[in-house]
């Protein structure tokens, strides 16, 4: 789908705050509320606009502990692939996980309360997976950068 300027300010504007109201929005647009309405819509109707999440505070709830894991297989076979890949979608502990190129097979972005707790899901259930050859992590020591939203310019 081609994003003309408008589209692309009003995914601005909902990637900086999705809650914001179409009456406001329509007036940073100098459109009207209902072409506002129509346009997020057509974005939400083919996809350029997948959902509408809460950002949490990682402190308040008791999760800031952020982990980088790299996973190797023991073998690359289409049968180990897809196993890793439906099993790590069970885990409420891993944010992201990517297929990456590289000395490892893929990067998974966890989040747990601390290090025992970083030790037990390693330990209950990610090396549990026999298909994984070995796995290499790194431990978040402050947060640069961290952010949601994409640039469409």
């Amino acid at each position: 789908m081609a994003l003309d300027t408008t589209d692309k300010k009003l995914l601005y504007y909902l990637q900086k705050d999705s809650k914001v109201a179409i009456k406001i929005l329509a007036s940073k647009l100098n459109l009207s509320v209902t072409a506002v309405y129509e346009r997020i819509k057509k974005l939400e109707k083919s996809g350029v606009i997948e959902k509408y999440v809460a950002v949490l505070n990682k402190d308040k709830i008791d999760k800031n502990f952020i982990v980088f894991c790299q996973i190797k297989l023991i073998k690359h076979s289409h049968d180990y692939i897809q196993k890793f890949e439906n099993d790590v979608l069970d885990f409420d502990e891993v944010l992201e996980c990517y297929n990456i190129g590289g000395d490892y097979d893929y990067i998974l972005k966890v989040i747990v309360e601390n290090m025992q707790a970083y030790r037990n899901f390693i330990n209950t259930k990610l090396t549990t997976l026999n298909y994984i050859g070995s796995t290499h992590s790194a431990f978040i020591i402050s947060e640069i950068k961290q952010q949601n939203s994409v640039s469409l310019t």
